[in-house]
């Protein structure tokens, strides 16, 4: 077994699920063991709303940061396509439930939300909407409102050498503005949903017959690309790695063809965590369709992490629910 320091978890409880993962980390890196796996291929992928990061305050961070900036921002002027589109997701975010045609609708509207914001601009803007207060907790900013519990596998992880990719439905730039500072990888290793960029005078031109200026920046246009999804996160995988990862964590539907995709025809040991959100006294959580999502995907094979069971802590110790 390589040479490693004991690590002590401050933000689990001692369950079925971590004591899984620790028998798995300490059977792979086992020299001797027949599943033992080199350090080039350790990779672990990670969805992010809902799996490392509160989606439920009151819904989707980006979602939140898009309904602010077009009905609240005063120098937006949304057409009423847009418009529509975010008070239905206000009306989602008040009540907790997302209609099924509202993750597509908003995916092709978000873009259109920040058009023509350089990279920087677009990150300034994220950063100032992040330093708010979480709606429906007190003592948190949504800079802050990661999963301590799994904030801290991430680094158990890379304790043990494995590289760190997370996958995420959201916007990859708001991602690694959110994430910057305070989980440790290279901004490569953040895949999202994409949207077109290109040169500020660009303008629409086709980027094959389009040379990039010397003094130009790059902007932010109101194109989808594709929204990082189910299957479309399997194609991420391979576009962007291009290696199997053998582990995957996530926590919905959105995420399955991820686990299925790591711990199908893997020539090494693989497994996928998925995580409930089964508490409803710390957290904003569905007890009913927790249980749900339990039995389902403990059918499947995959190992599921209950954030009422498992987590000694969600947030900060100063963190409360209201």
């Amino acid at each position: 077994m390589e040479q490693q320091r004991e690590f002590k978890f401050k933000y689990w409880n001692k369950n079925p699920s971590i004591t899984f993962l620790q028998n798995y980390i300490n059977d792979i890196t086992n020299l001797n063991s027949k599943n033992f796996i080199p350090i080039q291929d350790r990779i672990a992928i990670f969805d992010f709303d809902g799996t490392i990061y509160g989606e439920l305050a009151p819904i989707y961070a980006e979602w939140w940061m898009f309904k602010c900036r077009v009905l609240d921002d005063k120098n937006f002027n949304g057409d009423k396509e847009i418009n529509d589109i975010a008070n239905m997701v206000k009306i989602a975010g008040e009540n907790r439930e997302i209609p099924d045609n509202l993750e597509v609708l908003h995916a092709k509207q978000n873009p259109r939300a920040y058009e023509g914001m350089t990279l920087k601009e677009f990150e300034n803007y994220t950063n100032n909407f992040i330093s708010r207060q979480v709606i429906g907790f007190k003592g948190m900013t949504y800079k802050e409102a990661f999963y301590l519990p799994m904030v801290e596998i991430i680094k158990y992880l890379q304790e043990k050498k494995f590289k760190i990719y997370i996958n995420s439905g959201s916007d990859r730039f708001f991602c690694r503005i959110v994430i910057d500072g305070v989980i440790n990888i290279p901004k490569e290793n953040i895949i999202g949903t994409e949207i077109l960029l290109e040169g500020k005078y660009q303008n629409g031109k086709d980027g094959l017959f389009y040379n990039y200026s010397k003094n130009e920046e790059v902007i932010r246009t109101g194109i989808l690309l594709a929204k990082n999804i189910k299957s479309n996160k399997v194609s991420q995988i391979e576009r962007i790695i291009g290696k199997k990862p053998v582990l995957s964590f996530g926590n919905s539907e959105g995420d399955k063809s991820m686990a299925n995709y790591i711990t199908n025809n893997n020539k090494y040991l693989s497994a996928a965590f998925m995580l409930i959100a089964d508490d409803n006294i710390r957290e904003y959580g569905n007890i009913d369709k927790a249980q749900k999502k339990k039995d389902i995907w403990e059918k499947e094979g995959f190992i599921v992490i209950s954030m009422k069971n498992d987590f000694k802590t969600i947030y900060k110790e100063s963190v409360k629910k209201i």
